[in-house]
């Protein structure tokens, strides 16, 4: 049986951005070992179904899509935010 997880995309850390952060995405695991190319050296295998990233717009939609065809999933929620609140004058405490 296939096996892949389904994730929850959080926010990206290089913009300031807010966009696609809801999203789902199922990603399957990885079947085959990478090794490396005897003439370049790039790691690679030949399981191609590490190269798809399925997207959704809720959980309920990846959940339905992985049970109608049969994937075993593992569900990963987006890491909670945290704010850290802090003045300019804790500075210098």
């Amino acid at each position: 049986m296939t096996q892949a997880r389904i994730i929850q995309k959080s926010k990206n850390a290089m913009q300031s951005g807010r966009a696609g952060s809801g999203e789902w995405a199922l990603e399957y695991n990885p079947a085959d070992a990478q090794r490396p190319d005897p003439l370049m050296g790039w790691a690679g295998s030949a399981d191609t179904r590490r190269q798809l990233n399925l997207k959704f717009k809720s959980l309920d939609a990846a959940k339905a899509y992985a049970e109608k065809n049969g994937i075993s999933y593992r569900v990963i929620p987006a890491a909670p935010k945290v704010l850290k609140l802090q003045a300019y004058a804790d500075n210098f405490r």
